[in-house]
């Protein structure tokens, strides 16, 4: 798969047009071609519209994720959109003869460490340096989706439905709805890709972030609640995942009375806890470094933050041993920071 005269090169060349062609001469018509994937929206979506392109340019595609897929979003999006999907750990990586990494680079994880990239298409960060015959990093995109978007349209490639509403979704999820890291590229993708997208699809995998067996946290959320003015707090005890303090932190910030909201639970011998607020002259990102950071990581940005301590740190800090005494202990800390 690797190849000896290997060379390193993160610079974006002069035109997308130009990029292309330096991707397609990498190919054969007798290549099996695998794209290795950490799976999450974006990276889905970039491995399938790089699959679109090469297209009748290569014998076959495969697209390997390492990670389990468990969060109900991308779980939906997989299901709806039909996106073809093998495991890592169950290829056998000489039986291809090229390999790519999209929306990741090869030190991101050790899965990934194994192969000699022929190519390495992302948006993160470059902080390590990135050896392969072809390399396309741009930090300055808010996904790595808005990438291949362009590419796709530098060859002439209208992208199907199901191709564009991934696109357009993972753009939405990677910009947080252009209200982080979004840029002029991005904002123009989406507006491509806007008429394409099915919306109905889009619509029902968004709203997918739980499963039936969620709704019991739901009522526990509601019955532990404490109003105390205009915050709302609640402890969970034991949650399976902590996606769902996510979920419930935001559920109550849709209280129009409310600024602040805390949610805690345990989780994998830890007591997580999600903060957020409504962004007036507030920020929940230092508010949880102070409450929590001497415990264990805490940080954020200005409207919504999450902490995650060890409950063997908190040894003293506790009035009692069981767990109920858990949510006492976040409200006492949090009531404390902001009075300070």
């Amino acid at each position: 798969m690797g190849r000896s005269n290997r060379r390193h090169r993160s610079a974006r060349p002069r035109s997308i047009s130009e990029n292309l062609q330096k991707l397609f001469a990498l190919f054969e018509p007798k290549d099996k071609a695998l794209i290795t994937i950490d799976a999450d929206p974006d990276a889905m979506a970039s491995a399938m519209a790089l699959k679109r392109l090469l297209w009748h340019k290569v014998q076959s595609v495969t697209i390997a994720h390492f990670n389990d897929i468990v969060r109900f979003d991308n779980v939906t999006m997989v299901r709806l959109l039909k996106v073809p999907l093998a495991k890592l750990q169950q290829i056998k990586a000489q039986a291809f003869s090229k390999t790519l990494l999209v929306d990741s680079q090869p030190h991101h994880h050790e899965a990934f460490c194994d192969f000699h990239y022929d190519a390495v298409i992302d948006h993160h960060p470059i902080t390590m340096p990135v050896d392969a015959p072809f390399v396309d990093i741009r930090p300055s995109y808010g996904a790595t989706a808005t990438m291949m978007t362009e590419y796709l349209r530098s060859a002439r490639i209208r992208p199907s439905k199901s191709l564009a509403t991934a696109l357009l979704y993972a753009i939405r999820v990677d910009t947080h709805n252009f209200e982080l890291h979004a840029f002029e590229d991005d904002v123009k993708a989406f507006h491509y890709l806007f008429p394409l997208a099915n919306m109905n699809l889009l619509r029902k995998i968004e709203i997918s972030d739980m499963g039936v067996g969620d709704l019991k946290y739901f009522q526990q959320a509601l019955e532990s609640k404490r109003i105390i003015k205009g915050k709302i707090f609640s402890h969970l005890a034991q949650v399976h995942s902590p996606d769902i303090l996510v979920l419930l932190a935001d559920f109550f910030m849709r209280c129009h009375e409310v600024g602040w909201v805390v949610v805690s639970g345990v989780y994998n011998k830890n007591l997580v806890v999600i903060i957020r607020n409504d962004g007036f002259r507030k920020n929940a990102g230092s508010k949880a470094i102070k409450a929590f950071g001497r415990l264990g990581s805490a940080g954020g940005h200005r409207a919504m933050a999450r902490a995650e301590i060890p409950l063997d740190n908190l040894d003293g800090h506790l009035r009692k041993t069981d767990l109920a005494d858990l949510g006492r202990f976040v409200i006492r800390q949090f009531k404390k920071t902001l009075e300070s």
